[in-house]
């Protein structure tokens, strides 16, 4: 199936309005939703539901998908759980970020920046870098003479 301007429109919008959602566009999200909890965890500790609720406000994510992650990155140390009384029912299980959770957060995050990168200039979009943290070209560089992020495959021959 070609994905021409028309088929990426059509998927960004069924973002917004509900309608079907292209089964790439599942597998993105799959993909970046544990950097996407850290993240927000970095920023505040949280309850299970109050992050589903922010994630499905940003990218359309479902409660059923949160708490087998949040389950998970406890289990490998990513994150810790407290509870705190709630006026309106059962005490609250909150998560917060461990010391190998913010390590993994900014592994993620390096990770991330090189990979869009390297997609976007396959794919011929301009990238969206955060210049103030990662300028990609001095001021006075034209944007036309920017080099392109190069993307490495390595390939296995099979005797490892």
């Amino acid at each position: 199936m070609a994905y021409g301007r028309t088929s990426l429109k059509r998927c960004a919008n069924g973002l917004k309005t509900g309608k079907a959602v292209e089964p790439n566009l599942v597998q993105f999200k799959k993909g970046v939703l544990e950097p996407c909890v850290l993240a927000l965890l970095s920023q505040a500790d949280s309850y299970g539901y109050d992050i589903a609720s922010r994630l499905s406000d940003a990218i359309e994510m479902g409660e059923g998908t949160i708490y087998p992650l949040m389950r998970r990155m406890q289990k490998d140390g990513l994150v810790s759980t407290y509870f705190v009384e709630s006026s309106s029912g059962p005490p609250r299980k909150y998560y917060t970020l461990t010391e190998k959770g913010r390590e993994s957060l900014h592994a993620q995050r390096r990770a991330w920046t090189t990979f869009t990168r390297a997609v976007s200039a396959i794919l011929g979009v301009p990238s969206t870098s955060d210049s103030a943290t990662e300028p990609s070209s001095s001021p006075a560089e034209p944007a036309d003479t920017r080099r392109s992020p190069s993307l490495t495959v390595q390939k296995n021959t099979g005797n490892t």
